[in-house]
């Protein structure tokens, strides 16, 4: 009777495992939680500590990928001198990345977020133009006139809500809120553009050097979080005030928490994507990457007080349109005959 149990376990586990539709709810879940969880922390009252923050999910993500290949579950070379002396301009441009990623998010609502973020897509097409060589098609480029189009309307919607707060401080007769509230409009953009630019070279320059090292996909995320740590912390120790009263200004329990759940979500994205390419097709994959955009800027609607006007919804869809049409334009391409 055990065995018996035992082997109808083994196929119920088998069927979630190689269930499509499964996959799909996980990445979209995973990629939902890491943004909303991250968005909560940054989101606090004075919060000052975004590289204690990442220092902390890459920790996590480092430690959950070791328990994975002790388990058998996840594979990745050892730690070696060389491979890290290789990887160690990649890990510098991801800290670059995911610091700037933190602070948008801070200073920007994730509808917004979410959609200015398709600019890297733009970035990184024409940069592999530029490096190693192809082309763009007509359907690329109307994804991409949509995408921009969608992040104008997005810039609009936020300066709009932004009017509407300033005109009702300036009734209360709140001039100093008002003053920061404009500023902080300005800055989110600065730390959008930055991270648009560090992604896109991140990701550009990690495919010559994957091609270097010839790592795979679990090799990848090992050495990104391993050698991120000591960045992290760092650089960390000499911006960052390591006072007792400004540690318990920005950390408590549920922060802790948030911060743990979002680097388990990074593992959860990266191992739901190669899942979800597995059992469905790279096909089906791009159609959620670009799906998953609306669930995302949703989510920031629900959770956070994010600007809900007929600009802002509107670029919302605007955006998801954008990623459909790349995502088909892409298959297309990748359909066609090579020239």
């Amino acid at each position: 009777m055990s065995d018996l149990k035992l082997q109808e376990s083994a196929g119920y586990f088998s069927n979630i495992v190689n269930n499509g539709p499964v996959s799909i709810f996980s990445y979209c879940l995973s990629s939902i939680l890491m943004t909303v969880t991250n968005k909560f922390v940054v989101n606090g009252a004075n919060f000052n500590m975004n590289f204690v923050m990442l220092f902390v999910q890459s920790a996590v993500c480092t430690l959950l990928l070791i328990v994975l290949k002790t388990l058998g579950y996840a594979k990745f070379r050892a730690f070696n001198k060389t491979d890290a002396k290789n990887w160690l301009p990649i890990s510098f441009l991801l800290v670059l990345m995911i610091y700037t990623s933190s602070k948008a998010l801070q200073f920007l609502a994730i509808p917004i977020y979410t959609i200015f973020k398709n600019l890297t897509i733009i970035l990184i097409a024409y940069g592999e133009v530029l490096f190693f060589g192809g082309n763009v098609s007509s359907m690329e480029l109307s994804a991409f006139l949509l995408m921009v189009f969608s992040s104008v309307v997005a810039a609009w919607g936020d300066s709009q809500a932004v009017a509407v707060k300033n005109a009702a401080l300036v009734a209360e007769d709140v001039t100093v809120g008002s003053a920061d509230l404009i500023s902080t409009f300005n800055i989110g953009y600065v730390w959008m553009l930055t991270n648009c630019l560090s992604s896109a070279a991140f990701v550009l320059i990690m495919r010559k050097r994957i091609k270097l090292t010839n790592f795979k996909d679990f090799d990848t995320m090992f050495y990104n979080n391993v050698l991120a740590l000591p960045i992290l912390i760092i650089f960390s120790f000499i911006v960052e005030d390591w006072s007792s009263e400004n540690l318990a200004q920005n950390f408590s329990s549920d922060t802790a928490t948030a911060m743990i759940i979002s680097g388990m979500a990074s593992v959860g994205i990266s191992y739901c994507s190669g899942w979800c390419v597995r059992v469905t097709s790279s096909t089906t994959y791009s159609m959620v990457g670009a799906l998953n955009k609306l669930p995302i800027a949703l989510s920031g609607l629900v959770f956070f007080d994010a600007p809900k006007n007929f600009l802002s919804i509107s670029s919302i869809f605007i955006g998801f349109l954008s990623g459909l049409v790349y995502a088909v334009a892409k298959q297309k391409k990748s359909q066609s005959p090579s020239k």
